[in-house]
C-alpha cells in the first residue's frame, strides 16, 4: 500500500512544466480544455519516489502541488 499521496489544484496550474523537468517519471503535461497543465501519472506512491515528488512540488512557482502521508500529515 502506498504511503504518500499528491494533492494538486489543477485549475491553478500555469503550465510552466517545472515539475515535469525535475520528476519526469511521475509528472507529465496534458492538454485540458486547450491549456497545457501538469498532472501526476499517479497520485499515490511509496518512499522510493518521495524525494523526486518533493522536488517537483518544491519547483512549482505557484505552489499548487502538495504531498501528504496517507494519514493526512502534510509533507510539503
Amino acid at each position: 500500500m502506498a504511503k504518500y499521496k499528491i494533492k494538486q489544484d489543477l485549475n491553478e496550474c500555469i503550465g510552466c512544466a517545472a515539475c515535469t523537468a525535475v520528476c519526469p517519471n511521475n509528472w507529465e503535461m496534458v492538454n485540458i480544455k486547450g491549456e497545457e497543465k501538469a498532472k501526476p501519472k499517479k497520485v499515490e506512491f511509496d518512499e522510493d519516489e518521495l524525494e523526486e515528488n518533493k522536488e517537483a512540488a518544491e519547483s512549482c512557482p505557484v505552489e499548487i502541488i502538495h504531498i501528504e502521508t496517507k494519514s493526512g500529515d502534510k509533507i510539503i
